[in-house]
């Protein structure tokens, strides 16, 4: 394994730690006995390989995930600002405000769109460059599913066609608004848009939030808001996978997706609604979801 492997499973190690440990005290040289590393390198490593320092890493996490919790429970704010780690509850306000722009009391009131730090695992940056021999291809499980009229809160790219060219694009951050917000199917979504919806100069692949008809929440800048039909879709579900099977789990999919035939089971692809992509993880498997009519 190179040097640039070794520092890379460390900080995803101490990535992990963090996530499983996250309502815990979490020290620096917790982190140094799980990376194997001396506390001053693994401070160093962490902050070249994610952009942050371990310290501030946590706190951006930790508030992130409270200000979920006001989103959508009935708390306290004394308990939720001691279960993140703040030892007052003025520090927990101070803190939230200077990293949201508000304070929590009034977020717990009336929700709007953050932008949530969202972390993504260090190992997964490099491994969709890499060449995936698929070998050994899992199931993949289909199922008809329903949507409703609906409106989609999209960000739009420039010429992004996936998911990675559109981080390039325009951020990883978008992630952390769009996780902020309530949405139908309860989680974010990624898009490809067909002509009609599509502007100009814009991507076909965009993300966002399938949210009902009549939503009249905040629309954060830059977002536009688009009217998706009633629709049925057929879901493809890849088996659960390992970090290291990520890039095989999508590929694998993609390609039972591409060449199965919809009319065994009566329907046709529709090609006027969107393909939607839902956040590979692994306990859950690779999700996909294209539209079919009857035929």
């Amino acid at each position: 394994m190179d040097q640039a492997m070794d520092k890379r499973m460390a900080v995803q190690k101490m990535q992990d730690y963090i996530e499983a440990h996250l309502s815990e005290k979490i020290t620096l040289c917790d982190l140094s006995e799980i990376a194997l590393f001396s506390p001053f390198y693994c401070a160093h490593i962490f902050r070249e390989m994610t952009g942050f320092a371990p310290a501030d890493y946590i706190r951006r996490l930790r508030l992130s995930r409270s200000a979920l919790r006001l989103r959508d429970e009935t708390c306290r704010i004394i308990d939720v600002s001691y279960d993140a780690g703040y030892d007052s509850v003025d520090g927990y306000q101070r803190a939230f405000r200077n990293e949201f722009g508000c304070n929590p009391k009034q977020y717990a009131r009336s929700p709007v769109p953050l932008s949530l730090f969202i972390p993504f695992g260090v190992k997964f940056r490099t491994m969709w460059k890499e060449n995936v021999n698929m070998t050994d291809v899992s199931s993949v499980f289909i199922q008809t599913v329903d949507k409703p009229e609906r409106k989609a809160i999209i960000k739009r790219g420039r010429k992004a066609e996936e998911y990675w060219s559109y981080c390039e694009e325009v951020g990883c951050d978008v992630w952390g608004i769009l996780t902020s917000m309530k949405s139908l199917c309860g989680e974010p979504v990624c898009l490809w848009l067909p002509e009609k919806y599509r502007k100009e100069g814009t991507s076909k692949y965009v993300q966002g939030v399938e949210t009902a008809m009549d939503y009249t929440g905040v629309i954060p800048d830059g977002f536009d808001v688009i009217e998706l039909p009633a629709s049925k879709y057929l879901m493809f579900q890849s088996e659960p996978f390992r970090e290291e099977d990520y890039c095989t789990a999508i590929q694998a999919l993609e390609t039972a997706m591409d060449r199965y035939d919809p009319s065994v089971i009566g329907y046709q692809w529709d090609e006027t609604s969107p393909r939607i992509q839902l956040e590979p993880r692994g306990e859950r498997g690779y999700i996909e979801l294209r539209a079919v009519r009857s035929l």
